[in-house]
């Protein structure tokens, strides 16, 4: 991990500005859902994107039962031959 070198308090609500440089490198603005882990004794916030429940990709997403599925996983299931 890099530090970025800024420093912010948290308010007596439990909130903690991100700086706009870094909103901005990331693309985040007002409204954004973000994602909170923990890894080991850090916290790290990342913006959410859905992804494929298989594989994890971001990209090329269908919906089937209010899941989302890339079409590479929907293709492999598609082939599936039951038994």
């Amino acid at each position: 991990m890099k530090s970025t070198g800024i420093i912010r308090r948290m308010d007596e609500l439990g909130r903690v500005v991100i700086p706009i440089e870094i909103r901005n490198q990331f693309n985040i603005v007002e409204k954004d859902p973000i994602e909170i882990y923990v890894d080991g004794s850090s916290i790290v916030l990342k913006k959410f994107e859905p992804n494929c429940i298989f594989c994890g990709n971001t990209k090329d997403l269908l919906t089937y039962n209010d899941k989302l599925i890339c079409k590479n996983c929907s293709q492999k299931i598609g082939k599936l031959k039951q038994n």
